[in-house]
């Protein structure tokens, strides 16, 4: 009985569970947080660590939209049962079909189709020192990480350095301020806005590479930092990123999750393969839930199409490069990536790739979703 406690208890992949929405609460003029409310049979599956997304999904006008939303509450202390509810933050995005409906039509009630929580974003509390640039919504995983860490680690200190368009268009302001409040000592926030002047504070302005190289070094010790947290737009998470590098950060110390990439940079596009290497028919054998097929990949087609033709229950959610919710392990083959906004260095060179980023460089290439 108690093993097969356990394997119900593990979410398959690409799985989506309903949940009903208990709150939808107003943030700011163009964002909500909407609080979701997960059935005792559902906690172990929605145990999360501090810092991961969930994949929310809804058909319209016969179309399917998936999106993927950070939690900002803090994690369930470990042994403690499953979260009762679950909060994520909606930002307006220009275009953006779910969030509109976020903001403009979801009601308490509604029911949401929820993938288990996933990411690698995150921090195990642990004694020491911490900080995070972040960067509009990018505030929403950061959140959650300074709240558990603080709550449960005293030997910890966090540093919370937030870009804003304006007072006005900040999330989270009453909950960053209680983290101010309860931990005095141990909590350093820095805030600075782009679009006006505050009072006190950093004088207004974009936090680009040139002002978080001067800036940093004035707030904290660089050095000494056991983990850097970046999070938000492309181009701030990017600055911030050279900025640490420049200031002799090591790459294990920092930790990036991008939020939203208009177009693919330059830097981040993986070179055409030599064509001489490219094979004129490819096929893709994948693991997924313990099963493996193997398939063939049509011309031009990332592998995860590939996979989802033929496994519906693939895992993804944004399909541009962004979530990493199809991370899977190259076990044999080579690929080509055409862009990768979610998998850290570490990760790629262990073998992970992204499988909606992914093409088949040689005849044969073989995946497992279930490492």
């Amino acid at each position: 009985m108690a093993a097969e406690a356990v394997q119900r208890a593990t979410p398959r992949h690409g799985a989506f569970h309903p949940l009903r929405v208990a709150a939808v609460d107003r943030l700011t003029d163009d964002a909500v947080v909407v609080t979701l409310l997960v059935p005792p049979a559902l906690r172990e599956t929605f145990r999360f660590t501090a810092g991961q997304h969930i994949a929310v999904r809804r058909f319209a006008d016969g179309a399917e939209i998936r999106r993927t939303y950070s939690l900002c509450t803090p994690a369930p202390a470990s042994g403690a049962e499953g979260p009762e509810f679950l909060r994520i933050g909606v930002r307006l995005v220009e275009g953006g079909e779910f969030s509109a409906y976020a903001l403009k039509e979801l009601a308490v009630g509604e029911v949401m189709e929820v993938m288990a929580p996933a990411g690698r974003f995150v921090l195990e509390p642990r004694p020491g020192h911490f900080a995070a640039v972040v960067g509009g919504s990018g505030i929403t995983p950061v959140l959650s990480i300074a709240a558990t860490l603080l709550s449960r680690q005293p030997e910890a200190r966090f540093c919370l350095i937030r870009s804003d368009r304006t007072a006005a268009s900040t999330m989270f302001l009453e909950e960053v301020a209680d983290l101010k409040d309860r931990w005095p000592d141990r909590f350093q926030l820095v805030c600075a806005l782009s679009r006006e002047e505050q009072q006190a504070g950093l004088v207004s302005g974009r936090l680009d590479e040139e002002r978080l190289t001067a800036l940093l070094p004035a707030l904290l010790p660089v050095a000494s930092v056991d983990g850097w947290f970046l999070c938000g737009p492309y181009g701030l998470v990017r600055g911030a990123e050279r900025a640490l590098r420049g200031l002799g950060v090591s790459r294990g110390r920092v930790h990036q999750e991008i939020f939203h990439v208009e177009a693919a940079p330059a830097e981040d596009l993986s070179p055409i393969p030599d064509p001489a290497r490219a094979a004129s028919q490819s096929s893709v054998t994948a693991t997924l839930d313990g099963r493996s097929g193997t398939w063939p990949v049509q011309a031009g087609e990332p592998l995860l199409e590939t996979v989802l033709r033929n496994r519906a229950d693939a895992p993804y959610a944004c399909k541009g490069g962004v979530c990493g919710t199809c991370r899977a392990f190259l076990v044999s083959g080579e690929v080509r990536m055409d862009r990768n906004f979610a998998l850290e260095p570490d990760e790629v060179e262990a073998g992970y790739v992204l499988a909606c980023q992914s093409h088949p460089v040689g005849e044969r290439v073989e995946l497992d979703f279930d490492r």
